[in-house]
C-alpha cells in the first residue's frame, strides 16, 4: 500500500481525527503540513472517488494544488473538478460541499506564492514540467456528513 493510500485509509477510517496535519519534512517540506480530502465524481467513469491533498487557506477560501508531483499532465482529479459545479471538501472532521475557481494574474501568483511556502516542494515541481500547474480555490458552500470507507 502507497503513502497516499495508507494517509487517505487513516484520514476516513478516523473521521477525520487522524490525517488532517502531517510531517513532511522529509521529502521537503514541513513539520505540520495541513491535508485535506476532496471528494469528486469521474467525468468519464460516473463514480465518486476521494483524495487526500496538501491545502492552505487564503482570505477563507480552501487552496489546493493539482501538481502531480511535476508530471506532464494534469491529475485526473483536477479535470473532473473541471466538469463540476461544486466537490466535496473534507478538513479534519468538517466536510462541506464547495465551489471552485481558478484564480488569475496577480491573484494567483500570490496564492501560488503562498502555496509553494506551505510546501516548498512545489517550485521544483513546476520547474520539471512545461505545464502551468493550475492553483484551485474551494468555497464551502454547506455542511455534508464526512466521508467514509
Amino acid at each position: 500500500m502507497s503513502f497516499m493510500d495508507e494517509h487517505l485509509k487513516s484520514y476516513l477510517a478516523s473521521g477525520g481525527a487522524e490525517g488532517h496535519i502531517l510531517d513532511l519534512s522529509s521529502v521537503g517540506g514541513h513539520a505540520v503540513t495541513t491535508h485535506c480530502l476532496i471528494k469528486v465524481v469521474g467525468r468519464k467513469s460516473g463514480t465518486p472517488y476521494v483524495r487526500p491533498l496538501i491545502y492552505g487557506n487564503v482570505g477563507g477560501e480552501i487552496v489546493i494544488v493539482a501538481s502531480k508531483g511535476g508530471a506532464d499532465t494534469d491529475p485526473e482529479w483536477y479535470l473532473n473538478i473541471r466538469e463540476s459545479e461544486t466537490i466535496g471538501v473534507q478538513i479534519a472532521t468538517q466536510a462541506f460541499e464547495a465551489t471552485w475557481r481558478e484564480p488569475e494574474y496577480e491573484e494567483r501568483h500570490q496564492v501560488w506564492s503562498y502555496m509553494t511556502h506551505l510546501f516548498p516542494p512545489y517550485l521544483g515541481y513546476q520547474t520539471s514540467t512545461t505545464r502551468h500547474i493550475p492553483v484551485v480555490m474551494l468555497r464551502a458552500e454547506r455542511p455534508i456528513p464526512v466521508f467514509n470507507e
